[in-house]
């Protein structure tokens, strides 16, 4: 896929996150242990020979500049194209900055480039892609369109207002809607997709033009009757990941082996920004279960269904279960945590309890102390 060009742009509210967005985009939350959540989408692109990536970096973009750097954990450091981020699209031109409204404020890009074909990518869908046939597909019959999506079987309401793609008898797309429950079975559309260049500048002149599109989805389902559009099923694990309580979950869901595997292993590999950690300290009388852990950690607690990242320090006597606790988070001695998501260097004093909901974790802000209150 060396003639592609790869966009990677959420468009999805940051807002869904309580606290953890307030400092960097979605794309960019902490993910595994040692991942951000766009290293799939940039590893992805890596493993299928795309060299030039646009990532759309929004509206906190120091963090995504820190992490990306200039691209070389994913060989996206060239001389000639390699890695892009364009910062936040302030225009009073434009009514509101908007998905179609950022695209066009950066037209002139991909006009100038000798790249005829694109591959969108929602980094907030998490998914192991192997696209060298659909891409054979969408060059071989000529489309201007193909669409990727998964039949996802979903009885407990966990993909409620995730985006459906709606076929006909044929399989031809007919809509793209909201998932309301209604099936069991349906076709969950993945956000993910190739287009030809012409096609995506012509849209979003379009709908810059008319003001019927916020988005590039709602401007290829305007066209959906000029355009040749084709829809790819892929197969396997996803996470849709659009608020705290997916984001909670779709890490959880790592500590099943079976999947845990399949996302990191299967296929290809995933690639991100390496950090030097010494090992991580286990005393003899911390207790591990369940549990990923990067490097770097101290423990002396019992940790158990949890997932900890680098540096982590937990004090002896301590007990946390069921937590994601994020990069140079400190606890303290005889303390419990539980279901809660601390972020990057909280503190949690001596003699703490903090526990939240499985489907609502308490969540740590950046940097901020726990403290005990006295008696």
């Amino acid at each position: 896929m060396e003639k592609c060009i790869g966009i990677i742009n959420s468009g999805i509210n940051a807002g869904t996150y309580g606290t953890l967005c307030e400092t960097r985009p979605d794309y960019m939350l902490p993910y595994g242990g040692r991942y951000r959540i766009i290293d799939f989408s940039l590893s992805t692109m890596t493993n299928h020979n795309i060299s030039n990536v646009v990532v759309y970096g929004g509206k906190h973009i120091r963090s995504t500049l820190d992490h990306l750097g200039i691209g070389q954990p994913w060989e996206l450091n060239r001389r000639r194209n390699g890695l892009v981020i364009f910062p936040p699209v302030y225009d009073s031109d434009l009514v509101q900055p908007t998905n179609i409204a950022t695209y066009y404020k950066t037209l002139p890009f991909f006009e100038y480039s000798n790249l005829q074909k694109i591959y969108m990518d929602d980094p907030m869908t998490i998914i192991k892609m192997q696209m060298d046939e659909a891409y054979e597909k969408f060059i071989e019959e000529d489309l201007d369109v193909l669409l990727f999506y998964k039949k996802q079987i979903d009885t407990e309401g966990k993909y409620l207002n995730a985006r459906k793609m709606t076929v006909d008898n044929d399989g031809k797309l007919l809509n793209i809607g909201l998932n309301l429950g209604t099936q069991d079975e349906f076709n969950l559309f993945l956000s993910k997709f190739f287009i030809k260049k012409d096609v995506f500048i012509k849209l979003v002149k379009e709908a810059v033009e008319k003001a019927n599109a916020l988005t590039l989805r709602q401007a290829i389902l305007n066209n959906k009757d000029k355009l040749k559009i084709d829809i790819y099923h892929i197969d396997g694990h996803v996470e849709v990941i659009r608020d705290l309580s997916s984001y909670y979950d779709a890490n959880m869901n790592l500590l099943n082996k079976d999947i845990y595997h399949e996302v990191f292993f299967d296929k290809n590999l995933i690639y991100t920004k390496s950090k030097d950690e010494p090992s991580t300290l286990y005393k003899d009388y911390s207790r591990v279960n369940n549990s990923l852990i990067a490097n770097g950690c101290i423990i002396e607690g019992d940790v158990e269904n949890s997932i900890l990242f680098r540096g982590v320090k937990i004090g002896k006597g301590t007990i946390v279960r069921n937590s994601i606790i994020i990069q140079k988070t400190e606890i303290g001695e005889d303390s419990v945590v539980v279901n809660v998501i601390s972020d990057k260097y909280g503190v949690i004093d001596d003699g703490v309890t903090v526990v939240g909901h499985p489907k609502q974790p308490y969540v740590i802000r950046k940097g901020q102390r726990i403290r005990k209150v006295e008696e």
